[in-house]
This record gives C-alpha cells, sequence and structure tokens, in this order.
C-alpha cells in the first residue's frame, strides 16, 4: 500500500472527503427542497459518515488495485483505539448521572457568580467545563457542554451567536485538554517521546491555554450580555432524580474508561458493563446516544483509514518549516486534516529543536476549532448539537468565522507570553 499510485488515489479521495465534509449543509438544504428523495440527500448531509463512506470507496479501489491482502493488512494495521474510546466516552458521558453531576457542578460554580443566571451558566459551561477536559478527556468534555447547553442554551440563540458558540466551544475544549499530557490526542501522540510531562504541559502551555479559555469566554459572554439576559435557563437543573450511589456508580465507569484509554479491549468490557447496568436500571437513564456516538466512531475511523495515506505528503512538508512556520502552518492544516494527525507526524522525525517541538503542539490545538474534523471532539459536538441549527445542518463558513475570534486569542497568547 505505499506505490505511488495508491498514494495518490488515496489523496484524490482525502480531498473528495474534504469537499463533502464542507458541503453537508447543501445537501441538507437539497432534502428540504427536494422531498421525493430527502432520504438520499439527509444521508449525504450527515456530516459524521463522510468520511467512513469514503474511506469505504479508498478500500474497495484498493483492493482492485493491489489486491485483497495488501489492502487488508493496512486496514488491520490501522490504530482504531481513538475512534473506539470516543464512543465508549460519548455514551457514558451522555447518560443521565454524569449529566447530572456535572450539571450540579456548574449550577454551583453559577451560584457564587455576581452575574446574571442565563450569562453565569453560558460563560461557566464555555470555561470550566473545557478546561475540565484535561482530566475527563476532550471527548467528553465536548459531550458534557453540549448536551448542557443544547436545550437551555442553543435553542433560543439565534443564528449568529449559535456559530460564534459553537467555535468558541470547539477551540475552548481543543486547547482546554493541555493541562495534562493525556487527554488531548494531538499531545497525547508525542508526550512520552518529546517529555511533555505534567510539570512541562502546565508550565509551558496548559496555564496559556488556561487563560485563553477564560478569556474567549468572557470576551464571548461581555459582547453579547443583552441577548443572553433574555434567556431563560432554569434555576432546577432537568438533571436530577438520581440517587447518589447511582451517580458515584457512573463515576466510576467514566473513571475507568479513561484510565483504561489506551487498552480497548479492557475499556470496551467496562463499557460493555456499564450497558449491562443502564439496562438493569433504566428509571435511571434517558435515551443513550448510541447513534450520536457510533457516527463519530464511524467519522473518526474513516479518517484514521485516510488519514494514514496522507503521510507522503505532510510529513515533507513539516520537515521544511521554521518554528514560526510550523506553529502557524500546523494551525491551517490542522483544519483539513485532524490535529494528532500532525503532530504524530512530527513525532516520527529525529532531532526537532524544543522551540519546533512547542510550535507543532500548540499550533496544532490551535487550529482545533476551525473545522469539524479538526480535532476528534468536534464531530461529537457536532452530532448533539446540530439539530438546534437551520435545516439541521451545521455551515462550514459559520463554523469557521464563529471560531476565528477565539483561535486569534489563541495564537496570541501561545505566541506572545514566554515559554
Amino acid at each position: 500500500m505505499t506505490g505511488h499510485a495508491i498514494q495518490w488515489m488515496a489523496a484524490v479521495l482525502f480531498a473528495l472527503a474534504l469537499v463533502h465534509t464542507f458541503s453537508t449543509k447543501f445537501f441538507e438544504h437539497l432534502a428540504h427542497t427536494h422531498p421525493a428523495h430527502a432520504g438520499v440527500w439527509h444521508l449525504l448531509g450527515e456530516v459524521e459518515i463522510v468520511f467512513g463512506v469514503w474511506a469505504m470507496v479508498f478500500m474497495t479501489l484498493a483492493v482492485a488495485t493491489v489486491g485483497s491482502a495488501p489492502a487488508l493488512a493496512y486496514l488491520d494495521g490501522r490504530n482504531f483505539t481513538e475512534p473506539l474510546f470516543v464512543f465508549a466516552i460519548m455514551v457514558v458521558a451522555g447518560s443521565r448521572p454524569i449529566l447530572q453531576a456535572a450539571s450540579a457542578a456548574v449550577n454551583a460554580v453559577v451560584r457564587v457568580l455576581p452575574l446574571p443566571r442565563p450569562m453565569a451558566f453560558y460563560f461557566t459551561t464555555l470555561s470550566l467545563v473545557p478546561l475540565l477536559g484535561s482530566f475527563i478527556t476532550e471527548p467528553a468534555a465536548m459531550t458534557l457542554a453540549a448536551l448542557l447547553m443544547r436545550g437551555p442554551i442553543f435553542a433560543q440563540l439565534p443564528s449568529r451567536l449559535k456559530y460564534a458558540t459553537l467555535g468558541t466551544l470547539f477551540v475552548n475544549v481543543s486547547i482546554g485538554g493541555t493541562l495534562t499530557p493525556f487527554a488531548a490526542p494531538p499531545v497525547l501522540m508525542v508526550a512520552a517521546k518529546w517529555g511533555f510531562d505534567l510539570s512541562y504541559m502546565i508550565t509551558h502551555i496548559g496555564w496559556k491555554a488556561a487563560l485563553a479559555v477564560f478569556i474567549n469566554a468572557a470576551v464571548l459572554t461581555a459582547l453579547n450580555a443583552r441577548t443572553l439576559r433574555g434567556l431563560t435557563v432554569a434555576a432546577e437543573s432537568p438533571y436530577r432524580g438520581v440517587p447518589a450511589h447511582m451517580v458515584a456508580v457512573h463515576v466510576g465507569f467514566l473513571t475507568l474508561i479513561v484510565l483504561l484509554s489506551h487498552h480497548p479491549a479492557a475499556f470496551l468490557s467496562v463499557f460493555l458493563l456499564f450497558m449491562g447496568v443502564a439496562t438493569a436500571y433504566p428509571q435511571y437513564q434517558d435515551r443513550l446516544i448510541l447513534r450520536e456516538g457510533l457516527l463519530v466512531a464511524f467519522f473518526l475511523g474513516g479518517l484514521v483509514v485516510l488519514g494514514g495515506m496522507q503521510q507522503w505528503w505532510l510529513q515533507p512538508l513539516l520537515e521544511s518549516m521554521s518554528d514560526a512556520q510550523v506553529y502557524f502552518g500546523a494551525t491551517v492544516l490542522t483544519a483539513i486534516t485532524d490535529n494528532a494527525a500532525l503532530t504524530y507526524l512530527g513525532s516520527l522525525v529525529d532531532g526537532l529543536s524544543d522551540d519546533f517541538k512547542y510550535a507543532l503542539v500548540t499550533g496544532a490545538v490551535t487550529g482545533g476549532g476551525l473545522t469539524v474534523i479538526a480535532n476528534a471532539p468536534n464531530p461529537a459536538g457536532a452530532a448533539i448539537l446540530k439539530g438546534t441549527f437551520r435545516e439541521g445542518a451545521i455551515s462550514p463558513k459559520g463554523l469557521f468565522l464563529g471560531a476565528l475570534g477565539p483561535t486569534l486569542v489563541a495564537i496570541l497568547c501561545f505566541r506572545l507570553l514566554p515559554h
């Protein structure tokens, strides 16, 4: 699977998948204007299926080109741990006991902030929950933030503010997972090899990321104070009624899955046990987000298959850049690939300077909110929140513009503050 022809075929299909990703809103519009074939258009408009479908096209062509044995050997050599983990963590984090615990923590902060309740809830969910991703992983933080905001916030916001909020959420989750070396996929890819331990992450990257997260949330809250004051956010959480011992059991499941995140056989076993408990006690559950989780896993699995064939042009491109160029280059490339893929490719290069390593990692997380595919948790947030947008689809242009301001704040923090 290393021939010149197969590499070019993979690159072309990757480009077509990108075009498809940016066209999903168009297909959703067709579904509403041409109801006779609405099913087909809705399918093509599901952003979560895009890379999975094009990966299947690639594998079909690969079998026809090089034969089934090399094609299947390539597929077997791919690491699908991240898609499986994101699926498991999404479903568990989206369960009612976990949401009850997260909602209680958010409301405790909201009550002490000297702001009207809607503004305090908005600010807290956009700031503290993304930073929580440094400990419970970014996909879990994205799932919690999206579910907490979907009803009381997103359902009431005007379109422009929805995109600004979504863009800020995506950026804040991407950079908010950098307080630790194990929660953000692009950091995890290089942490062991480059010595990015907990001390390094907090003192060199994490504190700047936290500052950017709070600035982004505070600025957006202040700029839209009049609109936010008019929202209706209930004083009592909709997630309640689960006894403390059952909440503790679910927190235990979530903790075990996070701790075992590199061992799919282990964390999937915990997940199956969680499913058994959820089935045994349906009175403590709402609908589990199995469909959304499976779609996101399908998306990420397709990205693993197609993205694995892009090393031949991405790695030389990264190696040709200076420290400053690699930061801005990684920020841009992240939007059309995946930030973990970029840092993984960088980890294959020997003899890199400390400044180059810092630039690559910070650039990769900086650009993680610009598109749905830029960061692994983004499809999870999109799957949960897209129903609140017009025609049930998120505009790539609207998301990019919404994330642009928070991305610039992250750039200023990572580039201007000392490290």
